[in-house]
């Protein structure tokens, strides 16, 4: 109401002093008053009095409308919280402080987030670095299975080249060898042996031992006495081997040379085929005792390998040969149950372990094939020699030399 005072005096002020202040200027020679202007100049004050009153009517009514009692206010409310003018600005400050609120809450839940991204992120790469560092138990299983098979390969080796080294000097007919003084104590050993260990019922019948044995009868002469089980689990079941090994490839060795037998010319002619004769027997006999060396005791089982064996329902030995360690690592990554289950729950990581030391244990298996191979090549080529040479004719007798004897004058 004040303010509104104030405006319509400050305007009247400023309307009188336009009229008074800018009134037509007289001049000095002509004083003349022009009663008209001034007449409508006191009539525009006039109605500018009317215009200040009704501004101040409409002041007041609005002054009634937002007093204290005014419907407006009843409205709005009374001012026991303050006037309206400072609820609206408290108001629309606690909109704007919502507002900030609900800004910095949504920071904080971005930064949360993203926290929880990056240590899920960090965990993810952990889990991945653990993966591609930790070997699985799978992979240990597999690295056991690798060092077993390797160690019984030695072992296969070393009991092979014994076995050969012995036979070697049971061919030749070296001292203390049963053909050393002739072929007869040569058939006599080998009788010796099979009827002490491998008697049949005419053996029996014939007097020549008391009883037999149906497990053991005539086992030098089976070739499952050489591949049985896969492993000589007993050093009778080696012997065996051993045994049919002989008789397969030299039962008796031919009685050998000795004193004036290599001094004469037949002897030394004899001396030559001898030692092609034992060259090609050594390679024979070497080949099939590594064989025998193959299956023979060498290492104990791993722990994957008795699991495999028991879920098969397999006899599990103390120990195993080389072949039947190889025979166990290639045949439990195809019909073993745990380690199927172990297969489907590995990380891409340890698979491609597991394909590595696959591939690892079939280079392994190629070589040993291969090796192998070599040696049935010498065999053949020796077969080869020996038909060439049965085969070939000279074209023409040779002259026998004479030596004609000179008589003394």
């Amino acid at each position: 109401m004040r303010r509104l005072t104030l405006a319509g005096g400050t305007a009247l002020g400023i309307i009188v002093g336009a009229v008074f202040f800018n009134a037509r200027p007289a001049y000095a020679d002509l004083p003349v008053i022009d009663f008209t202007s001034i007449a409508k100049e006191i009539q525009q004050i006039a109605i500018l009095n009317d215009i200040v009153q009704g501004i101040q009517t409409v002041q007041s009514s609005l002054d009634s409308l937002l007093g204290a009692n005014g419907p407006i206010a009843s409205v709005l409310g009374n001012n026991t919280y303050g006037t309206v003018q400072q609820l609206l600005q408290e108001g629309f400050t606690q909109n704007a402080n919502y507002s900030k609120a609900q800004v910095g809450a949504q920071e904080q839940i971005a930064d949360a987030s993203n926290e929880a991204m990056a240590q899920f992120d960090l965990q993810m790469r952990d889990a991945q670095i653990r993966d591609q560092q930790t070997a699985s138990p799978t992979q240990c299983a597999a690295l056991d299975g690798g060092v077993s098979i390797q160690a019984a390969s030695e072992q296969s080796y070393d009991i092979g080249y014994e076995i050969a080294r012995t036979q070697d000097w049971r061919d030749e007919s070296l001292p203390n060898m049963p053909s050393y003084y002739g072929a007869a104590q040569g058939d006599a050993a080998s009788s010796r042996e099979h009827l002490g260990n491998y008697c049949d019922p005419n053996d029996v019948a014939a007097g020549l031992c008391a009883s037999y044995s149906e497990a053991t009868m005539d086992t030098d002469q089976s070739f499952s006495s050489l591949f049985g089980t896969g492993t000589y689990t007993t050093q009778t079941a080696l012997n065996t081997a051993n045994d049919y090994a002989t008789n397969l490839i030299e039962p008796v060795a031919p009685a050998a040379l000795r004193g004036d037998q290599l001094n004469s010319l037949t002897g030394l002619d004899a001396a030559v085929k001898r030692r092609s004769y034992n060259a090609r027997i050594s390679a024979a006999q070497t080949y099939v005792d590594n064989i025998v060396g193959l299956q023979s005791q060498s290492v104990p089982l791993t722990s994957a390998q008795q699991q495999y064996l028991t879920d098969a329902n397999l006899p599990v030995p103390s120990q195993v040969s080389l072949l039947q360690s190889l025979q166990i690592e290639s045949e439990r990554r195809i019909s073993d149950i745990n380690w199927n289950a172990e297969l489907q729950a590995m990380p891409p990581a340890s698979v491609e372990r597991e394909i590595a030391t696959e591939l690892a244990l079939n280079d392994y298996l190629l070589f040993q094939i291969f090796k192998f191979g070599l040696e049935g090549g010498v065999i053949n080529a020796a077969n080869l020699a020996v038909n060439t040479e049965h085969d070939y004719l000279p074209t023409a007798p040779l002259p026998t030399p004479s030596v004609a004897s000179s008589s003394s004058p």
